[in-house]
């Protein structure tokens, strides 16, 4: 199993999630984030003067996968994020060991 830490503009949130539940994934938890890549934040004008944004707000969305579904999953988010601009995002790949439902004990892929 592999865990998929997806990292988006706050606007493409929406569209990611149901891209991912479009593959056949529902399980996912989304949360916001703040942070800034290589470019350290962004410059924006507004009235008279200029202000640098360092810490840019993000939306983090994390979903649990069969090894066979990650490729497929990482093409459809690619497609429903990418606008071509810098800080389209990024897609973290981590193994995952085992999983564990509470509720039941269940565990591995029958517990996602």
């Amino acid at each position: 199993m592999k865990k998929l830490e997806i990292i988006v503009k706050p606007g493409k949130s929406s569209v990611v999630r149901e891209a991912i539940e479009a593959a056949g994934f529902s399980g996912i938890t989304v949360s916001q984030a703040e942070g800034h890549g290589t470019q350290k934040g962004l410059s924006k004008a507004q009235g008279e003067g200029n202000y640098r944004l360092e810490l840019v707000p993000k939306m983090r969305l994390e979903v649990i996968l069969p090894d066979s579904a990650v490729e497929p999953v990482i093409e459809a988010v690619i497609k429903a994020a990418r606008t071509g601009q810098p800080g389209d995002g990024k897609i973290f790949v981590s193994d995952v060991k085992d999983v564990v439902r509470i509720r039941t004990g269940e565990r591995g892929e029958k517990a996602v």
